[in-house]
């Protein structure tokens, strides 16, 4: 497992592909950190789509998605699965936040998270508009997850900072 980011430091620019369900569509493009600045992200990396707790975590944050607007923030779920496995994660549950695909985990292992036998550890990464990271949580095991209050506590901190 490489070295995650540290607090207070600018995070390395990526683009990933993936896609976002809008209504009854599923938009595909490609997410770039660096074009979603001057708004906090939250990189939420989890092991895999349709897996109890994964899906469980972003049925949470889908259904808080306007909090995060009002904090102002955007919500990136990212792990190994295709944008294919995405699209069919996203209808199957109503998903509406950006599903991005880190086929290579390559951004995963450039944040630390990936993790021989599980892929990806479940982790999430706050991101001031700056592109500074603000807070971090990487699971050790990954059978629980950070919750919405939890997440929209710390924007709140980013927002009035």
């Amino acid at each position: 497992m490489g070295s995650s980011p540290q607090l207070g430091s600018t995070v390395q620019d990526f683009t990933l592909p993936g896609g976002a369900l809008t209504g009854e569509t599923f938009e595909r493009r490609d997410y770039t950190l660096s074009a979603a600045r001057g708004r906090a992200v939250v990189l939420a990396f989890y092991p895999g789509d349709n897996t109890a707790v994964c899906t469980k975590q972003l049925c949470s944050y889908s259904s808080g998605m306007e909090t995060f607007g009002e904090l102002d923030a955007e919500v990136w779920g990212i792990s190994p699965q295709g944008v294919d496995s995405h699209e069919s994660f996203a209808r199957a549950h109503g998903l509406r936040m950006p599903l991005l695909a880190d086929t290579g985990r390559e951004i995963a292992r450039a944040y630390g998270v990936a993790a021989p036998g599980i892929g990806v550890r479940r982790a999430v990464f706050l991101i001031g508009p700056d592109g500074v990271l603000r807070w971090k949580h990487v699971a050790v095991l990954g059978a629980t997850f950070q919750s919405l209050d939890t997440l929209t506590e710390h924007l709140s901190g980013i927002k009035n900072a």
